[in-house]
C-alpha cells in the first residue's frame, strides 16, 4: 500500500513539474508586473518591465507590454515640453491597453493620425476618477505643460470614492504569499482559464450536502434607491473637482452616454464640462470592437477610440 501511494505522489509530482514545463515553453499563462506606490501615492507598476499578457485558454490573445520610466504601459518616455503638442490619456484598463501590443495602443494610432504629436498613456487597471485626479495633481508640473487630457471615466464605477487613498487590496497582490504564487505559471493559467474558480464553487456545493438549504430571495433595487446612489456619485464628484481642481479647456472625459445617467450628463454640459462620447462611434461600427472574451475594445474598437480623440484634437486646433 505504502509502495502505491509512493508511485502515485511521484507520477502526480512528475505530471505537474511536465506541466509547468509545457506551460512555459508555450507561454501559456501571463506575465504579472510588479506594482508599486511611489512618493507621491501614485500607485502604477515598477518601471522597465517587460512581458506578455495572455488571455484565454489556447492563447485568444497574446501580446507584449512594456512599462516606461514614468510606470505605464507606453512604447515611449513621457517628456512633456512647452515646444511640443502633447496629449495625456488617463484611464484604466481599456487605456492601459494589456490587451494589444504596446506598440500599437490607442496613442500610437492617435499619433499616426495627427503629425507632430506625442501621446502619453497615463493609464492603470483599476484606477477611477479620484485616482485619475490624485495623479494629475501629484504630477502637477507634467500636466501643466500637456496641451490636452483625456480622462476615462465610467459613472457606476469611477464615482464610488469621494477622496484618495491607495486602494491596499490591490497592493496586498504584491505580498510574498501572492507573488510566489505568481511564479508558479501553472497556477497562474489555471486561474486565468476559470480551472480554480471551478474548483472553488464545487467545494462550496460539496460543503452544503446534507444541510438544509433556503432560497433568499433577490434583492430589488428600487427606483428612488438608484436615484439616490446617483446623486451620491455626483457629489462624489463634485468633492473630487473640488479637492483637485479641473481644466475645463484641457480636459475632457471620454465616456459611454449608453451607461451614463441623464442627471450626470445634464450636470456635465449645463457646468460646462466636456466629453466625447464612445458609444456613437462604436455603435455605427457594422464590425465588431471588442474582444470576444470581455467587453475590453480590439484593434478595430481601438483605432475608433483613437480617431474620436484625433478629432477632436484636431476641431480644437482650429
Amino acid at each position: 500500500m505504502k509502495k502505491i501511494f509512493f508511485k502515485t505522489a511521484l507520477y502526480v509530482i512528475l505530471i505537474l513539474i511536465l506541466l509547468e514545463v509545457i506551460v512555459r515553453v508555450l507561454h501559456l499563462a501571463k506575465d504579472n508586473p510588479i506594482r508599486f506606490v511611489d512618493k507621491h501615492k501614485v500607485e502604477k507598476w515598477l518601471p522597465n518591465q517587460e512581458g506578455y499578457s495572455v488571455t484565454g485558454n489556447r492563447r485568444q490573445n497574446f501580446t507584449k507590454f512594456h512599462i516606461n520610466n514614468s510606470g505605464y504601459n507606453s512604447y515611449r518616455e513621457f517628456i512633456p515640453t512647452k515646444e511640443k503638442k502633447e496629449i495625456a490619456l488617463v484611464g484604466d484598463s481599456f487605456i492601459e491597453g494589456f490587451h494589444q501590443n504596446y506598440y500599437n495602443s490607442i496613442g500610437k494610432k492617435i499619433e499616426d493620425r495627427l503629425e507632430g504629436v506625442e501621446v502619453y498613456e497615463y493609464a492603470y487597471a483599476g484606477y477611477d476618477l479620484s485616482d485619475q485626479l490624485h495623479l494629475i495633481y501629484a504630477y502637477k508640473d507634467q500636466f501643466d505643460l500637456i496641451d490636452y487630457v483625456v480622462i476615462g471615466l465610467k459613472f457606476e464605477d469611477d464615482l464610488t470614492r469621494s477622496e484618495y487613498h491607495v486602494v491596499q487590496d490591490r497592493m496586498h497582490l504584491e505580498s510574498p504569499l501572492y507573488k510566489k504564487a505568481r511564479s508558479i505559471k501553472l497556477l497562474v493559467y489555471a486561474q486565468n482559464i476559470g480551472i480554480l474558480e471551478s474548483l472553488w464553487k464545487l467545494a462550496g456545493r460539496l460543503s452544503y450536502i446534507g444541510k438544509k438549504q433556503t432560497n433568499t430571495p433577490k434583492e430589488v433595487i428600487s427606483k428612488e434607491a438608484i436615484e439616490k446612489t446617483h446623486l451620491t456619485y455626483i457629489e462624489n464628484f463634485k468633492s473630487l473637482v473640488n479637492n483637485y481642481g479641473f481644466d475645463k479647456e484641457r480636459f475632457v472625459f471620454l465616456l459611454d452616454t449608453s451607461i451614463t445617467p441623464s442627471i450626470f450628463l445634464d450636470y456635465l454640459v449645463s457646468n460646462n464640462y466636456k466629453y466625447l462620447d464612445t458609444y456613437e462611434v462604436l455603435n455605427k461600427s457594422k464590425s465588431p470592437t471588442t474582444l470576444i472574451y470581455d467587453r475590453h475594445w480590439n484593434n478595430h474598437g481601438r483605432r475608433l477610440i483613437a480617431e474620436l480623440i484625433a478629432n477632436h484634437v484636431f476641431i480644437s486646433e482650429e
